[in-house]
């Protein structure tokens, strides 16, 4: 026996007994091949089957290339005495994860500084489910973002307790409905150059590939006179409690107004009205710009559609009446009841910030 089959001889004894085939094929490849040939014919037949996994690796290994085909034909030779490797396992097919999409949807009303939650449950790739919980804001955006996880009997316990706990309404919707306020929060973020809270990042791309309701193509009512000499009863409803103009953007009005009612001239009272009417109008005119208009006017065609979810037609139908008013630049801001009625709400409670009676940070419109 060469030196050369020797070596190839040790070389498989070797492997079979678990040294690194490395070390194996190091030995045959510097082996010319018919001594390989012949190294594996022994081998195959001093060990029969328990060669199997030693001359199958070879057979089979991209790096013992040079020795591939004298393997493979010590494999042929043992299939022809009826020992063949077991049937491979077949392979596991590639299950596709979807993308996530959304299945239920919750809303609750919009505050006084335009911000609301909102709830989007995912459906997951594999059937499990994850919750979404926002805080948008329509002046900055994505406030708030959390969830992950979740079972159904924990979302219906969550359910039970925000229901218990919400001061503002909160209505289930179509989830295309949720996908549009999130949307909006992200268009903002976009013309503001801002970005969302970094929480987000992990429902973003579910949200961008999610279809959503545009509700500007909703069509709008025609403003009726006496629906809008009307709308101003809203602020007395429990969910638009905090609507109002921010107190310090109308300080030095409520301050001017304070001294009309309270001065010593002999003024009559229709005077003392005109003045406040005038205050009033100039607050409104300079306050609620284009840009605002649109803002409260979204606001108010939201909180129509809550109301209507929640079966009070007479509030949405002033809602959706005071919106579309809003919405209609032919129609003098100024003249408008319920612009006017936020505006005297804000002048009230700045003179009670004024007054020391209120805190600033507590009426403060900012989001």
């Amino acid at each position: 026996m060469t030196d050369a089959a020797a070596a190839c001889r040790a070389a498989l004894e070797a492997a079979l007994a678990g040294a690194p085939l490395v070390t194996t094929l190091r030995a045959l490849t510097d082996a010319p091949e018919d001594v390989v040939d012949a190294a594996l014919r022994d081998f195959a037949q001093r060990h029969g089957a328990a060669a199997l996994s030693v001359i199958t690796t070879l057979a089979e290994d991209p790096a013992a290339r040079a020795v591939r085909r004298p393997a493979r034909r010590a494999l042929y030779r043992l299939s022809q005495q009826g020992v063949t490797p077991p049937p491979r396992p077949a392979p596991r097919p590639v299950v596709e994860r979807r993308a996530e999409r959304p299945v239920r949807a919750w809303l609750s009303g919009i505050d006084g500084t335009g911000s609301r939650a909102v709830w989007i449950l995912f459906e997951g790739g594999f059937g499990g489910t994850a919750l979404c919980s926002l805080i948008v804001n329509d002046t900055v955006g994505i406030l708030e973002a959390a969830g992950g996880e979740i079972t159904k009997k924990r979302l219906e316990t969550e359910l039970a307790a925000l229901r218990a706990n919400q001061k503002l309404p909160w209505i289930e919707v179509a989830p295309p409905r949720a996908v549009a306020a999130v949307r909006e929060s992200l268009a903002l973020h976009h013309a503001l150059g801002t970005a969302p809270p970094s929480a987000f990042a992990r429902w973003q791309p579910a949200f961008e590939a999610a279809a959503a309701h545009d509700t500007r193509t909703e069509p709008r009512p025609v403003p009726d006179p006496a629906t809008l000499e009307r709308a101003p009863e809203l602020l007395g409803l429990p969910e638009l409690a905090s609507w109002f103009l921010d107190p310090e953007s109308v300080q030095s009005e409520s301050l001017e107004l304070l001294q009309t009612r309270e001065s010593r001239l002999v003024v009559s009272d229709q005077i003392k009205t005109e003045r406040e009417a005038a205050i009033v109008e100039r607050i409104v005119e300079r306050e609620f710009t284009p840009e605002i208009r649109h803002r409260w006017a979204h606001r108010l065609e939201e909180m129509a559609f809550v109301f209507e979810a929640t079966a009070r037609p007479e509030a949405a139908m002033l809602a959706a009446s005071a919106a579309a008013a809003l919405r209609d630049e032919s129609l003098d801001i100024r003249r408008q009841p319920f612009p006017a009625a936020l505006a005297r709400r804000g002048i009230e409670l700045a003179g009670e910030v004024a007054a020391g009676r209120l805190s600033a940070a507590d009426v403060s419109r900012r989001p």
